[in-house]
């Protein structure tokens, strides 16, 4: 009977451990994901949240420490009749039943151990549990998938050696219970195993890809990028352009190198005439290697600001990544958002449109009238101009579509053709979308992560009329920058806002600070947990009648 217990605590406690070691593991996969598979984002993020990991997993160490400490005994009180430094007879003996050969006292020691360990492994699944839904759940792609196995395989050896050659002196569940901690490193263990396998996955389908790109002579590629405003900016010229010719765009924020290869793989054809290509970028050279992939005939820069400091580490690798699309064009044209100072002070000897709300560009906007239905301008370029409207709000969506309307313009689309497709634009979704609720308008920025776009959003704020509320959490992946520049947009919001929330206790200490230094009272000021909480409080604001314009700035993902 002693023998069953013993047995059934073994099974129990590795379905524990198993369930256990699962749970993080997909977690800290999940967040590695999220981290674009970068091992320096990962540390990042996990020194970033060392009190919620340590969280996890203080009951799994206290399990390890439970059966290192346990296991100093077990010779002394349960194999005194049978000590033997053979191993495989030892277990031999136990698969076979020859129990008689054992000390009894070892297995309800060990029944014991188990169950101790088991419990504490229990009380640890508790603190994995998610407080709310995640944003953007794990996606399993073949690579995700594929480090999975590789996890699953690394294990299975770990619990395979840890049995075979710790088993006898019990130290096999202190090994056990300790890799159970060290799920926190195994998807980046598994990324590094696996680089020789992803390199060649990835290395064949990009020449798939550079092949089909080869095959389309006449298929004219237009290159996107900048640190803000490049989504929606591809979105309006993706609309713009079709007024005339048939066009793909990589679709949602599809700007990475294997992004952009899933669309040209899945999606380009003969059929079309141009190709939008939006490109991000996280580090030096990454937009030089999509360029290299699908050779751009045209280019476009919308913005640069800082963004992204943490992985590029200076304002000047920023600049020199992005004008990286520029540096491969060789007999096209560099539309270049002149507005921006760090682009217009950047030389270069390429064919460039200029595009802006100054006359002294080669096209510019005036005339901006802004409203909560929407906004009205006038666009110039040489003797020519025309009125345009939109049901889009606020100058950066003007900005953004000025530049759609310089390419296209430039592609030959006339003033009149584009007149149309642009008041049929549609917000790109969560960049300023305006959601009207009857007593209230909700502006959805919540996709935006940046200073200026943020700056852009309270001025279109302020230029509404109603009681004016900002949700937000501030701005992150700024480097050593981000709490300067979070106190700046609390400053901002203190010259709009009738009310701010700022969300999440630790994001929410600049923006308040900001808010305080610039004498906005605290009564106007609360701090949510949550959105969700952040939002009961909206519905809770009295304002003496007057319609809620509510902006929802930034909404942070999963991995913060």
């Amino acid at each position: 009977m002693t023998y069953i217990l013993y047995i059934a605590s073994y099974v129990s406690f590795f379905i524990v451990l198993l369930f256990s070691f699962t749970i993080n593991y997909l977690h800290y996969m999940h967040m590695f994901q999220l981290n674009s598979y970068s091992a320096e984002e990962q540390l990042h993020w996990i020194k970033n949240n060392f009190k919620n990991i340590i969280g996890r997993h203080i009951f799994p160490a206290l399990a390890a420490i439970y059966g290192l400490i346990s296991c100093y005994g077990l010779y002394d009180k349960c194999w005194e009749k049978y000590a033997t430094n053979d191993i495989f007879s030892s277990l031999s003996d136990v698969a076979l039943g020859n129990f008689e050969k054992i000390n009894g006292a070892f297995y309800s020691y060990m029944t014991t151990n188990l169950l101790v360990c088991c419990g504490l492994l229990i009380i640890g699944l508790l603190f994995c549990k998610r407080k709310q839904p995640a944003k953007k759940k794990l996606v399993f792609t073949p690579r995700v998938i594929r480090m999975c196995a590789t996890s699953i395989v690394f294990y299975g050896a770990v619990c395979a050696l840890s049995m075979i050659f710790l088993f006898e002196n019990g130290l096999n569940v202190f090994v056990l219970c300790l890799w159970q901690i060290f799920s926190l490193f195994m998807p980046m263990i598994a990324n590094v195993i696996n680089k020789p396998i992803e390199k060649a996955v990835n290395d064949h389908y990009i020449n798939d890809a550079k092949r089909i790109i080869n095959e389309l002579p006449n298929l004219i590629t237009i290159g996107i990028t900048g640190s803000y405003g490049k989504t929606s900016t591809k979105f309006y010229l993706n609309k713009l352009l079709s007024a005339k010719y048939n066009v793909l765009m990589t679709p949602e924020s599809y700007n990475t190198t294997m992004g952009v290869v899933k669309t040209v793989r899945g999606s380009l054809n003969a059929t079309y005439d141009y190709f939008i290509c939006e490109m991000g970028a996280k580090g030096v050279g990454e937009i030089k290697e999509i360029c290299d992939i699908v050779h751009p005939k045209h280019s476009m820069i919308t913005s640069i600001g800082e963004q992204h400091l943490e992985t590029f580490k200076s304002v000047e690798n920023i600049i020199r990544t992005k004008f990286e699309i520029s540096d491969c064009i060789t007999d096209g044209t560099v539309f270049l958002n002149y507005d921006n100072e760090l682009i217009r002070n950047r030389k270069t000897d390429k064919n460039v449109v200029s595009y802006g709300f100054s006359s002294d560009y080669d096209y510019y906007a005036d005339n901006v009238s802004v409203s909560v239905k929407g906004t009205s301008f006038t666009v110039h370029h040489g003797e020519e101009s025309a009125d345009f409207s939109t049901k889009l709000i606020g100058t950066h969506n003007v900005q953004n579509i000025l530049g759609a309307i310089a390419v296209s313009n430039t592609m030959g689309v006339s003033f009149s053709e584009l007149k149309i497709p642009v008041r049929r634009l549609e917000a790109v979704p969560h960049r300023m979308e305006i959601v009207d609720k009857g007593a209230s308008v909700i502006i959805d920025d919540a996709f935006n992560s940046n200073p200026s776009g943020a700056k852009a959003a309270l001025d279109a704020l302020g230029l509404m009329e109603g009681y004016k509320i900002l949700v937000s959490p501030g701005m992150v992946e700024l480097g050593e920058k981000e709490y300067e520049l979070n106190k700046a947009f609390g400053r901002q919001a203190a010259e709009v806002c009738d009310f701010v929330i700022a969300v999440g206790e630790k994001q929410a200490e600049p923006i308040v600070d900001g808010l305080r230094e610039a004498g906005y009272p605290d009564d106007k000021t609360f701090v949510a947990k949550n959105l969700k909480e952040a939002l009961s409080k909206c519905d809770m604001l009295k304002t003496g009648g007057a319609k809620k314009i509510i902006l929802l700035e930034n909404d942070l993902p999963d991995n913060y």
